[in-house]
């Protein structure tokens, strides 16, 4: 009995994402989230936190910021410290400020430095305030008095919305009835969509096949059961 060929997986080359406005999909669970960050500079605070969950949006939305503000984007407190103090009204976007290993004493300074000099900072991070971040006590206090914006799981449609642009951002041409099909059994995260295609074109180009349902459903199963 013939021996299956072994499928010749191609390299997972990055896909640039198109990080502008008009690329960003508002829906329910990000609508206060963008008003907030796009209302700038009439913001209730000179610094803002911007949380999510990864995969949630946060870069895309901080993009357009940076892009309208003309924020330096850094992506660590002593980076982003540096830019403040070397500028008179700095603006300056600083992700992932709850990192493992962030420097939470540079994020400290970074603060005070911002409302000194009265320019504008704009903080990302996964979750709001809690018991591990941040430690430094003084710091704490400082960023549970900041007004959040939220990003929260997407509304179904919205998901399917943001799978078809994902979808298109690499190229990939799927009839509405099988994004239909993916759409209704993904789960619903923008950061699980993204991997889904992710896989998806993978799979695609391994198999020199169109995106069809069966092999939507083949990708499908093997998340699941990766899940499990």
């Amino acid at each position: 009995m013939p021996q299956e060929t072994p499928r010749q997986y191609p390299l997972d080359l990055p896909v640039e994402p198109r990080l502008g406005a008009e690329d960003y999909l508002v829906g329910p669970a990000n609508r206060a989230a963008h008003a907030l960050i796009t209302g700038w500079p009439a913001w209730p605070d000179r610094i803002v936190l911007l949380v999510g969950p990864e995969g949630a949006g946060k870069t895309h939305l901080g993009a357009i910021w940076a892009a309208a503000s003309g924020a330096a984007v850094t992506a660590g407190a002593a980076a982003a410290l540096d830019q403040a103090l070397g500028a008179d009204e700095p603006t300056v976007l600083l992700d992932d400020c709850d990192a493992e290993d962030a420097d939470e004493t540079a994020l400290f300074h970074l603060m005070n430095t911002i409302r000194e000099r009265r320019g504008f900072l704009l903080l990302t991070a996964r979750g709001t305030p809690s018991l591990l971040w941040p430690r430094l006590p003084d710091l704490a206090s400082r960023v549970r008095a900041l007004p959040v914006a939220r990003l929260d799981a997407p509304d179904e449609t919205t998901a399917k919305a943001v799978l078809i642009k994902l979808l298109d951002d690499r190229q990939l041409r799927v009839e509405a009835d099988v994004v239909d099909f993916i759409a209704r059994r993904t789960e619903r995260s923008i950061g699980a969509i993204r991997e889904l295609v992710r896989a998806i074109d993978r799979e695609s180009l391994a198999r020199g096949r169109a995106v069809g349902r069966g092999l939507a459903s083949d990708v499908l199963a093997r998340i699941w059961d990766r899940g499990d």
